[in-house]
C-alpha cells in the first residue's frame, strides 16, 4: 500500500511559480508558468495561540502541560476491526482516502475507541498528485504506481499549479473533524517532504534502492531541482490550506530522507523543507510543525535549524540521547518501538514511562517511533493511551531536584 501515515507510512498542493530562490539555492524554472486556477478556499491563516488550545498544541509550542499528550502514527488503519470491516465494504484505498464521509469516519475510529490527544486525518502523501498533473494508481501487489515518471525536462511539462478545489475532500474533512473533536483533541494534517514525494514521481512508485533519483542528483540536477522547487511551493500552500480548513498542527514526513547520506540530505532535502517552514510560518506563525524522518539518528543535529517546532524520533534513537543532542529549544516526539505493543502490558507501561522520563516534562509529544503495525492488539493501543492519561509530571518528576536544562527548559 502507498506510504500513508494512517494505513502504511512511509502522503501535498498549489504552485504559483516553479522558481524558488531561498537560503542560497537556486533552481531553474521550466519553460512554462501557467496561472493557478482560482480556488474557493481561502489561503489566509487564522490560527493563533490560545489558552484553550488542545494539550498537544500547547506541548508542541513549549507551553507547560501537566502530562504528555499522545497520539500514534498510523493511528487509524488495518489493526482495527472496525476499519477492516469498512474496508471490506469499500475495498479501494483511494475511495476510502478521497471520500469525505469515509475519511471522517476512519479518522474518528481511533478517537472514539481510545481518545488520543491528536486526531490525524486519514489520507496519504500521494493524494494530491493528480491535482498538479501526476496521476497514480494503487495496485494490490506493487502499491503506488506512477506510469509516467518525471526524469527529464520534457517530463516537467506535465506539471501544473495545483488546483486546491480538487482537494476539497481534504478541506471539508478537516473542518468536520475540528467540529467533531471540539477542544478535546488536536486535529492534525500532514504532507510529504519534497524529497520523499519526488522519490515516487521519479522512481514511478516504491523502491528499495532509489537509484534513479539518486543518480539524477549528478546526471540531471537541474531537472531534479526544478521538480523539488515545484513541490516546495505546492506543499507550503497545501499546508496553509489544511490549517485554514481546521488543522491545529502539521506533520511533515520526509520518510525517505533517511535513505540519503547526511551531506546529500543537506543539499537535496533540507533546503526545501526549510523553505516550506519559512513560507508557512509567514502566514501561520503559531501553527506547530513536526518533522519526522525514518532513520534520522544520523541527522538530528542537521534537522534542528529547519525551523520546525518538533522533531519526531524513530525507535532506533535513544530518547535521552536524542533530547541531549537536540537541546531544550525544540520539541521531541516519540518514540516507543511499535513492537512493544505486542509485549505484555506491564512491559509496555514500563517502556512508556521510560521514554517520558527521558524526554522530560516540556516539549514532548508521546508517540511511537514509527507507525502502528498490522496485527497490533487493540487492547495494547488502548493501554498506551490509558498510561499516557494517567501520567502526571508533578508526580513523575517530583524527585528531580537537580533539573537538567535539556529536559526542563
Amino acid at each position: 500500500m502507498a506510504t500513508s501515515i494512517n494505513s502504511a507510512l512511509p502522503l501535498g498542493w498549489k504552485s504559483s511559480s516553479l522558481f524558488v530562490q531561498s537560503n542560497g539555492f537556486n533552481v531553474l524554472s521550466p519553460p512554462f508558468k501557467p496561472k493557478p486556477p482560482p480556488s474557493k478556499f481561502s489561503l489566509t491563516c487564522s490560527a493563533a495561540s490560545s489558552s484553550s488550545d488542545p494539550l498537544l498544541v500547547k506541548a508542541a509550542r513549549g507551553d507547560p502541560v501537566g502530562r504528555p499528550p499522545a497520539w500514534m502514527m498510523r493511528q487509524a488503519g488495518r489493526y482495527m476491526a472496525v476499519y477492516k470491516k469498512l474496508a471490506e465494504k469499500y475495498p479501494s484505498f483511494r475511495e476510502r482516502s478521497e471520500t469525505t464521509d469515509l475519511i471522517v469516519e476512519i479518522s474518528l475510529q481511533p478517537w472514539k475507541a481510545f481518545r488520543p490527544d491528536g486526531v490525524i486525518i486519514f489520507s496519504d502523501i500521494l493524494t494530491p498528485l493528480p491535482a498538479f498533473g501526476v496521476d497514480f494508481d494503487i495496485e494490490e501487489v506493487r502499491g503506488p504506481v506512477i506510469h509516467s515518471p518525471i526524469r527529464s525536462e520534457e517530463g516537467l511539462k506535465a506539471l501544473h499549479p495545483i488546483d486546491l478545489d480538487r482537494l476539497g475532500f481534504v478541506g471539508e474533512s478537516l473542518k468536520i473533524l475540528r467540529q467533531e473533536v471540539g477542544g478535546h483533541a488536536a486535529v492534525l494534517g500532514f504532507v510529504g517532504a519534497p524529497w520523499t514525494i519526488a522519490t515516487y514521481i521519479v522512481e514511478g512508485g516504491t523502491t528499495r534502492t532509489y537509484t534513479n533519483i539518486k543518480s539524477m542528483c549528478h546526471t540531471a540536477p537541474h531537472v531534479l531541482r526544478t521538480l523539488l522547487s515545484h513541490l516546495t511551493q505546492a506543499i507550503a500552500d497545501y499546508v496553509i490550506f489544511q490549517v485554514e480548513s481546521g488543522a491545529h498542527c502539521i506533520q511533515i514526513f520526509d520518510s525517505w530522507g533517511g535513505q540519503l547520506p547526511p551531506d546529500m540530505w543537506e543539499r537535496w532535502s533540507k533546503p526545501y523543507i526549510k523553505e516550506i517552514v519559512n513560507l508557512v510560518k509567514k502566514k501561520c506563525p503559531n501553527v506547530p510543525i513536526v518533522l519526522y524522518i525514518n532513520g534520522n539518528g544520523g541527522l538530528l543535529e542537521r534537522m534542528k535549524d529547519t525551523g520546525v517546532d518538533v522533531i519526531g524520533l524513530d525507535w532506533t534513537v535513544d530518547m535521552a540521547d536524542g533530547r541531549r543532542r537536540l537541546g531544550s529549544g525544540i520539541g521531541v516526539q516519540g518514540n516507543v518501538d511499535p513492537a512493544y505493543l505486542f509485549s505484555p502490558l506491564p512491559a509496555l507501561t514500563e517502556e512508556i514511562q521510560r521514554v517520558v522520563r527521558c524526554a522530560g516534562p516540556r516539549r514532548h509529544i508521546l508517540n511511537l517511533g514509527h507507525g502502528v503495525l498490522v496485527g497490533t492488539p487493540e487492547e495494547a493501543v488502548a493501554h498506551f493511551f490509558e498510561v499516557a492519561r494517567s501520567m502526571q509530571f508533578d508526580t513523575l518528576f517530583q524527585n528531580n531536584t537537580a533539573k537538567d536544562p535539556n529536559l526542563f527548559g
